[in-house]
């Protein structure tokens, strides 16, 4: 997986509208001077912060997803059933769309933009957090992220309706995701929230496997339930609010990914499944990329809708496949 994750990155780098030979993509990468300076911005400027962003957001959102999935013991868990990224997308409506309603110019470029999907996310996280004190039902706090999510759709919604037609085509074009959008400016800092929520995870395998046979199976082994709760949420949530920040609501990678490792891999052993579940993320996040990219013509489709007509027919085919995949998490 290590090697086709190397391949398809480096064939990335060469795909697009303007068609660079892997030789030259590779002398790029190391340095050379290959005497076309266009095709080294092309490289250098462009097209590597995207892939690397692709990367970044394939493992964060399937390991999240992932670790959803065995903390609800629900199949159709994603990183997205606390709410956290409508709370982003709630951040963004209030820049983007609140304008027409309290007569506000807001600046809308790409770190106001972060700023704002930051801090919708961090106060649904908040919340979640301070209900998860106090209750110990894991499906009840799924409810409850749903109704948070519900809750924010609803203000996104009013704001909608009282929004301009050109607020209203920028808040839409957000909500259709980007992986070009990162540029070398803003990619050490989503590195540097979106790995340590990676290498976080890695540390919780042992008390997730716990979690498969359930929470007082878990606590009869001596897990601490309330403080890996914590733990899972909060990687979770730097990875979720984190990517739907930069990169926007991408859907289904979240979801899909899992199920397809499980299958690939045949273990429930979160030692095995979180690297798995990193890589077999990564690769599919630029494999959508590349396709989204329509190797030699000028125009770019939406990441998202890419991920959701790839990842559907991923949970589709897995579900008729194996019809009692729900029985692994009851």
């Amino acid at each position: 997986m290590v090697i086709s994750l190397a391949m398809i990155f480096l064939l990335d780098l060469t795909l697009g509208s303007v068609k660079i030979p892997l030789k030259e993509v590779i002398s790029v990468l190391i340095g050379q001077d290959t005497g076309n300076s266009a095709w080294e911005n092309i490289v250098l400027l462009f097209r590597l912060p995207r892939v690397i962003t692709a990367l970044l957001v394939g493992s964060g959102l399937s390991i999240s997803g992932l670790l959803m999935q065995t903390f609800f013991r629900n199949p159709l868990a994603g990183p997205f059933v606390l709410g956290i990224s409508s709370g982003a997308s709630l951040g963004v409506a209030m820049l983007v769309l609140a304008g027409s309603v309290i007569s506000i110019g807001f600046l809308t470029d790409t770190i106001s933009i972060v700023i704002a999907a930051s801090l919708g996310s961090a106060l649904v996280l908040t919340m979640i957090l301070a209900v998860s004190n106090k209750i110990k039902d894991s499906t009840t706090l799924l409810i409850i992220g749903l109704m948070f999510g519900s809750i924010s759709g609803a203000v996104v919604g009013v704001l909608q309706f009282f929004s301009s037609a050109e607020q209203l085509q920028s808040y839409m074009i957000w909500t259709f995701g980007s992986l070009g959008g990162v540029s070398w400016q803003e990619l050490p800092l989503f590195a540097l929230i979106v790995v340590p929520g990676i290498l976080l995870s890695f540390t919780l395998f042992k008390p997730l496997n716990a979690l498969v046979l359930g929470e007082n199976y878990a606590q009869s082994l001596g897990v601490n339930i309330k403080k890996i709760r914590i733990f899972i949420l909060l990687a979770t949530s730097l990875l979720a609010g984190t990517i739907t920040a930069f990169a926007g609501p991408i859907a289904f990678i979240g979801i899909a990914v899992p199920h397809l490792t499980r299958v690939l891999f045949t273990s429930s052993n979160h030692k095995v499944l979180i690297p798995a579940v990193a890589l077999s993320g990564a690769i599919l996040m630029i494999f959508c990329d590349i396709i989204a990219q329509l190797p030699g013509s000028s125009h770019v489709l939406p990441i998202n809708a890419v991920t959701s007509i790839i990842g559907a027919p991923v949970v589709i085919w897995i579900i008729v496949r194996k019809r009692n995949v729900g029985r692994s998490f009851s």
